[in-house]
């Protein structure tokens, strides 16, 4: 990193006898210079890509008190915390599978192409400031949620285990002008096979990871049928069987490919989402044959005052 300072001044006097070296020193700020991560050049080639497709957004908001009270529970009992973010990739899995047009890619041909398997792609910084790693966890649907954690926490302490940072494409990435890499992009959209083996099939990315509070964020979304932008979690007043008590709600944007996924079903995947996720339904224990499963507070409305 190069360090500029404004160069020195030799006081110069005006015929009224007023300096002019404070009002250069002004003028000239130091600055410094730093290098452009060659990566960034790779998300710019995606977003300009991305920028005119037919993505709808809906702003959601979800209870997720009981989700982190389990969480919590779970650390004290067992000594290891669950990472909030595969709890979100094994629930946001387990709503597709429910339908799996939300994460279908069109071919060349137009036609539909639903793979059985939800390969979520959530973005994990492994260093402070760095780059963040879009990894692919594979078949999140049919995989435990502690697995799900193991890995994540896997790649955040050794990210070269990550085929999205050290891939062959990434690689070339570093060789080829933006030009051919924005034509590469939009062919993939085209090849639904490739586009799954290289990035998943839906996408889970965070803007609240790094502090609480609430908010949304509407963003770019290049080659995914469905992403979900983790906003903040806040507590708030919520009303619970008739009475207020005070909850954790989480701020969600499920950014939707308009072009494949209706707005019917996409209100049922958010509902379907919504019930998972507040229900807390890849945490809590699965119940005995025969017996009837614990109703979930929030199914029975809860909503922020």
């Amino acid at each position: 990193m190069l360090h500029v300072a404004a160069p020195p001044t030799t006081p110069i006097r005006s015929p009224g006898g007023q300096s002019r070296e404070y009002s250069d020193r002004m003028n000239e700020a130091s600055f410094e210079l730093a290098p452009f991560p060659r990566e960034r050049h790779d998300i710019i080639d995606a977003l300009e890509v991305g920028m005119r497709r037919h993505m709808v957004h809906a702003l959601l908001e979800f209870d997720v008190t009981r989700a982190l009270q389990l969480i919590r529970a779970q650390h004290e009992s067992e000594g290891y915390k669950l990472s909030f973010t595969a709890f979100l990739v094994a629930s946001v899995a387990r709503a597709i599978d429910g339908d799996k047009r939300l994460h279908a890619y069109r071919d060349w041909r137009g036609r539909l192409v639903l793979f059985d398997e939800v390969d979520v792609v959530t973005l994990i910084e492994s260093e402070v400031d760095s780059i963040a790693i879009p990894h692919v966890v594979r078949a999140a649907n049919r995989r435990a949620l502690r697995e799900i954690h193991d890995e994540i926490r896997r790649i955040q302490s050794k990210p070269a285990a990550s085929e999205q940072r050290s891939g062959l494409l990434i690689k070339l990435s570093r060789l080829t002008p933006s030009p051919l890499r924005r034509l590469f992009f939009r062919a993939l959209r085209r090849d639904p096979q490739r586009l799954k083996r290289v990035a998943g099939t839906t996408l889970v990315t965070s803007v609240g990871m790094f502090g609480l509070g609430a908010g949304w964020a509407l963003g770019i979304v290049p080659l995914h049928t469905l992403c979900l932008t983790v906003g903040g979690i806040t507590r708030k007043p919520g009303v619970v069987d008739g009475g207020i008590e005070p909850r954790d709600y989480l701020a969600l944007t499920a950014s939707i490919d308009h072009d494949i996924v209706d707005g019917a079903p996409a209100a049922r995947f958010a509902k379907r989402l919504r019930e998972i996720v507040e229900g807390a339904e890849v945490l809590a224990p699965s119940p005995e044959p025969g017996a009837s499963p614990e109703p979930s507070r929030t199914s029975s409305g809860i909503s922020p005052v």
